[in-house]
Order: structure tokens, then sequence, then C-alpha cells
């Protein structure tokens, strides 16, 4: 049994023996209690409630115990591993648990001088922050990309930990996600460190985040330029120097490093920029040597990603626009949210997917509002992430401005707005 991971060790023959179940307990700020006592206490609570249907949060407690020491205890992350909806027996599983704390001190700002003046090179978060909780969750892609991406960094820790010689297996800890602005990569890279350094809390103290600003730090492209990225690195290796912080370096819209040595190869920029680009190169292929680190990196542009990086990347995963089942599940999702506030009033319970599948999308009085949400869902392909989410805000303030509205209606204001999206995309595109 691994102690330190707070496994639970129930085996029972089952076909579930080999599902590893995570539970997240988020301890409150405030409370002292010991890390062993709160396992303790919620593996008591998951004995007595023992069977789920998919992921579930407890947030009231009937003990003292877990009512003064504890916010939440949650199931997560069930869906990537159980693709039917059946129900998951805790007692068969491997049950690990991992208790943290949320750090509310926010982002600091690292700054570098330049010609006396600072500048904001990057943002740096100790993890996990409240920034970023409930971020994963809110995170839903078409395929296994949160999953995959899990198991890639969990692995590249691991061959890390056991010393793998990496001249015989070769791993960067570099990852590179592209697609269209607006689908969530820059958010996937934090929701992912977040999520991390709660899932390895039995490994390192805490996490950090550094998220540089490439576009300050490679605004100018002499000699200083050269020296700033020195500097920020510099900053960056005095994090990575100890071991039991796990770090994370995220470099959003990494093409702009491409977009200088590019112009630097064609004459449009001086030499000095393919300089400042080379140092980038070799400052990161520094830094992945150190087992406690990981390079997260996200290009808008893929055709203009320099080689000389992507061959570092170890996982180049593309992030496009969510399909009409993701949709569905983001507006599935606001209803929820606008349901438990009682902005969407009365209560009423929605058919999944798989359950508009299961009755062949037959049209009765259970499932009519479900099958117009699909309908809705179908017609706003093409909309970014960024912008579904927007949705359901721009529905009440546009077409309800009551603070309680029954679901028919929503619904109903919410496919006019996706409607008004489009004639405004089109207007736009028109004038331009």
């Amino acid at each position: 049994m691994d102690e330190a991971a707070g496994e639970l060790k129930l085996a029972l023959p089952s076909v579930l023996d080999s599902l590893q179940v995570q539970v997240e307990v988020h301890q409150k700020s405030n409370s002292t209690a010991n890390v062993d006592e709160i396992r303790s206490h919620v593996t008591h609570l998951l004995n007595k409630h023992s069977v789920v249907f998919g992921d579930y949060t407890w947030t009231e407690f009937d003990g003292a115990f877990l009512v003064k020491n504890v916010n939440s205890v949650a199931i997560v992350d069930t869906e990537l591993k159980v693709k039917a909806r059946q129900p998951i027996d805790l007692s068969k599983c491997n049950v690990i648990i991992h208790v943290f704390h949320l750090n509310d001190e926010g982002p600091i700002a690292e700054s570098l001088e330049e010609d006396n003046e600072d500048l904001v090179a990057a943002n740096h978060w100790i993890l996990p922050a409240v920034e970023f909780n409930g971020l994963w969750e809110s995170l839903i892609f078409d395929n296994e990309v949160k999953t995959n991406l899990l198991d890639y960094v969990t692995t590249t820790l691991l061959f890390s930990d056991k010393n793998i010689n990496s001249n015989l297996i070769s791993w960067n800890r570099v990852v590179l996600l592209h697609g269209p602005p607006g689908t969530g990569k820059t958010s996937l890279c934090k929701a992912m460190a977040q999520k991390l350094a709660i899932r390895l809390s039995h490994r390192y103290r805490f996490g950090q985040l550094i998220e540089i600003n490439s576009h300050s730090l490679f605004s100018k492209w002499f000699s200083e330029s050269g020296k700033l990225v020195t500097k920020m690195f510099q900053k960056i290796h005095e994090l990575i120097v100890d071991k039991d912080v796990l770090v994370f370096v995220l470099i959003d819209e990494v093409e702009s490093l491409t977009a200088a040595r590019n112009a630097s190869r064609v004459g449009t920029e001086p030499s000095d920029a393919l300089r400042v680009v080379n140092a980038v190169l070799t400052q990161i292929d520094h830094i992945k040597r150190f087992p406690n680190v990981v390079i997260l990196t996200t290009s808008n542009i893929t055709e203009k990603i320099d080689m000389a990086f992507v061959d570092r990347a170890d996982i180049k995963q593309y992030i496009g626009p969510p399909s009409s089942a993701a949709i569905f599940n983001i507006y599935m999702s606001c209803i929820e949210e606008l349901m438990k506030c009682q902005i969407i009033y009365p209560r009423q319970q929605l058919l999944t997917l798989r359950d508009l599948e299961m009755i062949g999308y037959v049209d009765n009085n259970v499932s009519n509002l479900s099958l117009l949400l699909n309908d809705i869902s179908r017609k706003s392909e093409g909309l970014s992430g960024r912008v579904l989410r927007k949705l359901p805000f721009l529905a009440h303030a546009l077409f309800i401005q009551s603070p309680t509205v029954t679901i028919e209606k929503f619904l109903q204001a919410l496919s006019l707005t996706v409607d008004r999206q489009f004639e405004e995309r089109k207007t736009l595109k028109d004038s331009t």
C-alpha cells in the first residue's frame, strides 16, 4: 500500500479492480488537522457511500471533524476511465485520496529591469491556487485530451524519479498544444498544472506555475532582449533547484519566437533576433534536464511553429473547436450552474446525449427539452469554447432580464442568442 498517496486496499475480485478512483479533498484554509487524520475520516465517509455513478462531490457532512476541517470531498475524473454510465463500487477499486489547501495569494508579477524600467516578464502562482479551482472540470473536449495529457506528465515524472537513462529512452518534458484561438489551450495548461499539483501532493510539497509573457520578453530584438531572456530563465532556475517543488513553465503563443526567427532568416529583422530565439531554445534545453519541471506551450498559428521547437515537444496535441456533442455538454454545465443558483427555476432534469441515444431520440414529454438543447448545440457548431461560455449570460441579458426564468424560456433565449451570434459574425465579415 502506498500510504503516502492514501490508497485504500479494499480489493475484491471484480472487473473494476484495476480502476483507480481519484478523490480530492479540499482542506479548509484555517484547518490544522493532520493529513493522515483527514484521510481516515474521508475513508469512513467513502465506506458509507461506497457506490457512485460517475463524479460526485460532498460539501455537507455528518461528522463534526469533516465539517470543521474540510470544504469538499470530490470523486473526480471517473468519466475519463469509465465510458458507460455504470455504478462504481469503491470497495472494489483502488481509491487514492489527495488532501490539499488552496493558495489565495494570487499571482506574483516577475519583473525584469530594461532601460531603467520594470518589465513584467512573467506571472508566478503557487499551486494549487484559488484562481484555478474548478477550471479542469469546466473544460470539455471531444476526445481523451485531458486524460492523455495527465498520463503523459505523470509518466515523465515517474521516469525522472526512477532515474531512467534518457540516452536510452528519450523524453523532454515539453508539451505543445496548438489550434485556433478560443479553444481552451491556455486554460488547459493552467488546469493541468493545478490538477497535477494536487495529484502529486504526496511527492511534492507544492507546485509553481510561471507564465512567461512572450510579447513583453521578446518585444525588442537587440542585445538587451538576450539579457532579459537569460535573467528570466535564471529566475526559473532558482525555483527548480528545489527538487521537492513541482514547477510548470507556460509559454503562451510560442509562435512569437518563430516569427522572430523566420524574420531574421529573410533579413527583415536583425541577426540579434535569431540569437535571442536560440538563447530561448538553449535555456529550455537546460531547464528540461531537471526532473521536477514541465514546459507547457501553446500556439494559435500551427504552420508558423519553428521545427527546431516542434522537435523538442514530446506531445503535440491539436485542440480544435468543439463538436456538437461537446457543445451540448458545455451548455449542460452552464444550465446546471444556473439551476443551482436558481436563475433557472424550477429545477428540471435534462437527459444526457447517452440517454437520448438509448431512447432513439424519440420526442416526448420527458425528452423534448433535451432534444431542443441538442438542436441548439448542432447549430452552434463553429463557435469556440470561449464564445459558448458567454452565450448563457448574453441570452439572459438580451432576452430575459428577470431574476428567474423557466428552462423552456431560457432555451428559447439561448437559441435566439446563437442566431444573433452568427448574424453579428456575418456583419463583421461583410464590413471588412
